[in-house]
């Protein structure tokens, strides 16, 4: 992968990560914001995956929606 890629996932990791701050997001609502920030669904993915091997987000589904917050 290249250098600026993990540069870019990592800096939409933190976008999320401070978004989280205020609370439980839907994956729709996450995508929404990162999009509203520059990046897109896909990257908001990444940014999901940075943020659960850092063992930082808990991740949930209810009702056949999936759910992210803080630990």
């Amino acid at each position: 992968m290249p250098e600026n890629m993990n540069l870019k996932i990592g800096e939409a990791a933190g976008v999320l990560y401070h978004r989280l701050e205020e609370g439980e997001c839907s994956l729709n609502q996450v995508k929404t914001h990162l999009s509203a920030n520059g990046f897109d669904s896909q990257m908001a993915l990444m940014s999901i995956g940075w943020l659960a091997r850092e063992d930082k987000i808990s991740l949930d589904k209810k009702s056949n929606r999936w759910y992210v917050r803080l630990k």
